[in-house]
C-alpha cells in the first residue's frame, strides 16, 4: 500500500515546497501583505473582537460601521463550525499563513485530477496548472481571502461528483458533502455560485454518456446520492447561509423599495445594473487568457516599468507617474486573466483529440464565462441573466466569473494529453490538429508581437482620452498621445513574443515525445518546468517579496492620531464619529477607534446606502464648505442642515487641516442617543418616507411608513413633555439600556439602526418597536419612569445551530464509515 500511494506523497510534499518557496523569504521573517481588504477588516472587526475577548461571547451586531450593521458577513463564524475548522486546518497541513493558501490550491486540483483517473504526473501537472493562474495570486494580494479559499474547495467538490458517476458511490458521496461543507464555510456564495453553471453542464454530460451506455439506473442512483450529500454539506452552514439569506434581503444585494427615476438600470430582486456590470472584461481585454500584458496588467503608474519607460520622452516623465499601466476598459485593475499560454494550446487541441462528452461541458462553460465575463460589452446576454436567471443579479464584478474559464481550461488541456500519453496513436492522426493549436495560438501571438497595431488601435482608454483633453493644452495631446502608444506597444509586443516563445517550446516537448524522442514521464516533467516557470513569471508582477512588510508597518495604518486621543477623551457610551479626511464610505480605519458613520463593506445596508445618496452625501459637502468657512465653529452653523447627521448622534468630525493633518470638530447640534418627538408623521410611500427628511426635522417630527401604524397607535397626538428625558445607562454592541422619565409618555426615536432581529423591552418586558426616520428605530413610551433594553440575540441562530449539529454529525459518521469500509477491502 505505502508503495501504491508514494507517488501522492511525494507529489503533497513537493506542493509544500512549491507554496513555502513562492513566498520565501517573508514567509520565514514574519512578514506580511498589507492586503485592501485585509487592512479594512481590521477597524471593521475591531467592536466585535473587543466584546468577544472582554466577554467570550460572540456578537451578532456591532456599530462600528456604517451607524450599526450586523456581523453576518463580517466574521460569520458559529460554534457548530469549530469541529470542521479544525480539520480544515489539518487539511492544510497546518502550514503557515499565505503557503497554506497556495498549498490547498494545489491539492484540491490534484485530488480531482486523481478522481478523473489521471496519473501522479499529469495530476501534479494540471494543479499547477491551475492553481498558479495569475488571477489567484492576484486575490491573495488583495485579500479576498474568503473567495481564495472558496475556489480551493471547488475542485475537490467536483472530485466527489466525478467518483460517484465513476460507480464509487460512498467515497464520491463522503467527499461531496466534505468539500460542499468546506467551500460554504468560506463564505464566498458568489464563486460556488459560478460553479453551479460548471456542474450542471458536467451532470447533462454525464447523463449523455448513461444514456448512451445503457447505464441510466447507476446515473440516477449516483445523482440521488450526491444530492444529499450537497445537502449534508449545505446544512453544515445552515446558521451561515441562513442568516446571509435573511440579511440579503435588506442589503445593496437586495431589492430597492424606493421608486428611482432610471428604472431601466433596476432589478426585479438585487443589486443595479450598473453597479453589477461595473467591472466588466474587454472583449480584447480576454487575450490575456494567452498573452498577460494584452492590456499592460495592473493598475500600477506606467513609470514602475523600468523597461518600458526606456521608450518614454523624459519631458513626459512626470506626467507617466500619474497615468497607470493598464488601458482597459474597467475603472481599475489588480492584474489580467492569464492560465498560461501553452495551457490555451492544449486546450484548443482537446477540443480535437478529447471524445469525452465532458470536453463539451467544458467548452460549454468556458464560453458561458467568457461572455458573462464581458458584462456591458455584451449587454444582451448580461441582461437575460440579470432578468431571468435566479440570483445572477446579486453579485457584482460580473468578470471575476473568468474564474470558470481558469478551471475549465487546465482540465480540458490536460485531458488532452492524458490522450496522447495513454494513446500515441492519437497525436499522430490528429497531426493537422496540432498544427492548429499551435497556430491558432502562437500564430496569434506572433501577429500581436509583429504587428500590435492589428488587433488594437488604440492605447488609450476613454478615461483617459477625456482626462488628457481635459488637463492637456491641445498642441501636447498628440505627441503625448503617440509616445504613450509607443511605450504601452513594448509592453504588449513583450509579453506576445514570451507567450510565443512558451508555446513552441511545449509543442517542440509534445512532438519529441511523439518521435519517441522523449518519454512520457520526462515530458510531463519537462512541461510541468515549463508551465511553472511561465506562470511563476508572470505572477510574481503582481504578488511579489516587495509587497511583504513587518506586521507593525500593516497596523500602522490604525494608529492613533492626536485626533482620535482628542475624541477618545469624551467617556459618553454611544456616539458618532465622521471622518472627512479620508474617503468616508471606503474607510475602516476610522472604525478601529470610533463608531463611524462612514465605513467599508459590499454587503450594506440597503437603506443606509440610500440615505447616504440622499442625505448624508448632501449634509456633507454643505459641510466640507461651510467648517472652514466659519473656521470649525460649529455653534454658527445652521444645524437644520444637517439633520440627517444630527439624527445619527454624530458629535465629531474628523476634518483635514493640510499636510496630513487633521483636527477634533466637536458638533453641539448632535440629538443624542434618544429623544422623545413631539409627533409622528406617516406616510404612505417609501419615496414620500426618504424625501420626507427634506421637509421635517427629526429632532421633533418622527417620519413612519404606515406599516409600522400599528406600533405608533394614538401617539401621534401625545404631544411631547419638555421635561421628558432618555438616558443611555448601559452599553455593548448587542445590547443597550435605556432609562426614561416622562409625565405624559409619548414616542421615543432611537440613534440606532433599525434591523429585524433586535427585541425591545420596557421594564423587562417584551414589546414593539418601529422604524422611524427611514433607517431608525422608535417605540412609544408610558408615563413615568422605565427601564427600556434592546438585545439582538437572533432566536433563528438557536434552531440553525441545532440542524448544523445532526449534519456534521451525519457528515463524520460518513467519513468514518468510509475508512471502515477501505480498511476492511485491502484487508481482503
Amino acid at each position: 500500500m505505502m508503495k501504491r500511494i508514494l507517488p501522492d506523497i511525494v507529489a503533497i510534499v513537493a506542493f509544500v515546497v512549491i507554496s513555502l518557496a513562492y513566498f520565501f523569504p517573508a514567509i520565514t521573517e514574519g512578514r506580511v501583505l498589507a492586503q485592501h481588504d485585509a487592512v479594512a477588516s481590521i477597524g471593521l472587526g475591531q467592536e466585535s473582537k473587543e466584546f468577544t475577548e472582554k466577554t467570550g461571547e460572540k456578537t451578532r451586531w456591532t456599530n462600528a460601521v456604517f451607524g450599526g450593521m450586523p456581523t453576518y458577513q463580517i466574521s460569520p463564524s458559529y460554534k457548530s463550525t469549530n469541529a470542521i475548522h479544525e480539520v480544515e486546518k489539518a487539511y492544510s497541513l497546518f502550514l503557515p499563513d499565505y503557503v497554506y493558501l497556495v498549498f490547498i490550491m494545489l491539492l484540491g486540483f490534484y485530488i480531482m485530477m486523481r478522481a478523473f483517473n489521471f496519473s501522479v504526473y499529469l495530476s501534479a501537472l494540471g494543479a499547477i496548472a491551475w492553481a498558479f493562474s495569475s488571477y489567484f495570486f492576484i486575490i491573495i494580494g488583495a485579500g479576498h481571502i474568503w473567495k481564495f479559499i472558496t475556489l480551493a474547495y471547488i475542485p475537490p467538490t467536483i472530485a466527489g461528483m466525478v467518483l460517484a458517476y465513476r460507480k464509487k458511490y460512498l467515497i464520491g458521496g463522503v467527499l461531496t458533502a466534505f468539500f460542499v461543507a468546506l467551500q460554504i464555510l468560506s463564505n464566498h456564495v458568489q464563486m460556488t455560485y459560478y460553479f453551479l453553471f460548471v456542474i450542471l453542464f458536467m451532470v447533462i454530460a454525464y447523463f449523455a454518456e448513461a444514456y448512451k451506455n445503457k447505464e441510466l439506473p447507476h446515473f440516477f442512483k449516483a445523482s440521488g446520492i450526491l444530492i444529499v450529500a450537497a445537502l449534508i454539506g449545505v446544512s453544515v452552514n445552515i446558521s451561515n447561509l441562513y442568516h446571509t439569506y435573511q440579511y440579503s434581503k435588506d442589503t445593496m444585494r437586495g431589492k430597492s423599495e424606493l421608486v428611482k427615476k432610471n428604472q431601466a438600470n433596476q432589478t426585479s430582486s438585487g443589486l443595479e445594473r450598473d453597479y453589477i456590470v461595473q467591472w466588466s472584461y474587454g472583449i480584447g481585454e480576454t487575450f490575456s487568457l494567452l498573452v498577460p500584458n494584452v492590456k499592460g496588467g495592473a493598475s500600477v503608474p506606467l513609470a514602475a516599468n523600468e523597461k518600458a519607460m526606456e521608450k518614454a520622452n523624459p519631458n513626459y516623465a512626470q506626467l507617466y507617474g500619474q497615468i497607470g499601466q493598464y488601458w482597459g476598459e474597467q475603472p481599475g485593475t489588480s492584474g489580467p486573466v492569464y492560465v498560461g499560454a501553452f495551457i490555451i494550446m492544449l486546450f484548443i487541441l482537446g477540443l480535437f483529440v478529447v471524445k469525452s462528452p465532458v470536453k463539451w461541458a467544458l467548452l460549454a462553460a468556458t464560453v458561458l464565462s467568457i461572455l458573462l465575463s464581458w458584462g456591458k460589452n455584451f449587454m444582451g446576454l448580461t441582461d437575460f441573466f440579470i432578468d431571468y436567471v435566479p440570483m445572477y443579479s446579486k453579485f457584482r464584478a460580473v468578470s471575476s466569473i473568468l474564474v470558470v474559464a481558469e478551471f475549465t481550461i487546465p482540465l480540458l488541456a490536460l485531458m488532452a494529453l492524458k490522450e496522447i500519453i495513454e494513446k500515441p496513436q492519437v497525436l499522430k492522426e490528429n497531426l493537422k490538429a496540432f498544427y492548429i493549436s499551435i497556430g491558432l495560438t502562437g500564430g496569434i501571438a506572433l501577429l500581436f508581437a509583429v504587428a500590435p497595431g492589428l488587433f488594437f488601435s488604440s492605447y488609450i482608454s476613454t478615461s483617459e482620452m477625456q482626462a488628457l483633453k481635459g488637463g492637456i493644452p491641445a498642441e501636447h495631446i498628440a505627441p503625448i498621445i503617440a509616445n504613450l502608444t509607443e511605450i504601452r506597444q513594448s509592453i504588449f509586443t513583450s509579453d506576445a513574443w514570451r507567450s510565443l516563445i512558451v508555446i513552441l517550446i511545449g509543442g517542440a516537448l509534445i512532438l519529441a515525445y511523439n518521435t519517441g524522442k522523449l518519454k512520457a514521464r520526462w515530458m510531463v516533467l519537462a512541461l510541468t518546468i515549463l508551465c511553472l516557470g511561465d506562470m511563476w513569471g508572470v505572477n510574481k508582477r503582481y504578488l511579489k517579496d516587495a509587497d511583504f512588510v513587518e506586521p507593525e508597518q500593516r497596523m500602522a495604518v490604525v494608529q492613533k492620531t492626536p485626533t482620535d486621543e482628542a475624541i477618545l477623551r469624551d467617556k459618553s457610551l454611544d456616539y458618532r464619529v465622521l471622518n472627512f479626511a479620508v474617503s468616508t464610505f471606503n474607510d475602516n480605519n476610522t472604525s478601529y477607534w470610533h463608531k463611524s458613520v462612514g465605513g467599508y463593506h459590499p454587503a450594506k445596508l440597503r437603506r443606509y446606502q440610500e440615505m447616504i445618496e440622499n442625505h448624508i452625501s448632501k449634509e456633507m459637502n454643505y459641510l466640507q464648505q461651510q467648517i472652514p468657512a466659519v473656521q470649525g465653529d460649529m455653534t454658527k452653523i445652521n444645524p437644520d442642515s444637517i439633520s440627517v447627521i444630527n439624527m445619527l448622534n454624530t458629535k465629531y468630525f474628523i476634518f483635514p487641516t493640510g499636510g496630513g493633518q487633521t483636527a477634533p470638530i466637536p458638533n453641539p447640534h448632535a440629538y443624542g442617543n434618544a429623544w422623545f418627538v413631539e409627533n409622528v408623521e406617516y406616510v404612505q410611500s417609501v419615496n414620500q418616507e426618504i424625501d420626507a427628511l427634506n421637509k421635517v426635522l427629526p429632532s421633533k417630527t418622527a417620519v413612519v411608513a404606515e406599516q409600522f401604524k400599528s406600533v405608533f397607535s394614538g401617539a401621534q397626538s401625545a404631544g411631547k413633555d419638555t421635561l421628558s428625558t432618555v438616558k443611555l445607562t448601559s452599553y455593548a454592541p448587542n445590547a443597550l439600556t435605556y432609562e426614561t422619565s416622562s409625565a405624559k409618555g409619548g414616542v421615543v426615536v432611537f440613534s440606532e439602526i433599525y434591523y429585524p432581529g433586535w427585541h425591545s423591552y420596557i421594564d423587562g418586558k417584551e414589546v414593539e418597536h418601529g422604524r422611524a426616520d427611514y433607517i431608525l428605530r422608535a417605540m412609544v413610551v408610558p408615563a413615568g419612569n422605565h427601564k427600556i433594553e434592546f438585545k439582538f440575540d437572533p432566536k433563528s441562530i438557536h434552531t440553525t445551530e441545532g440542524i448544523a449539529y445532526v449534519a456534521l454529525g451525519i457528515l463524520f459518521l460518513g467519513a468514518i464509515g468510509v475508512i471502515v469500509i477501505e480498511v476492511r477491502k485491502r484487508r481482503k
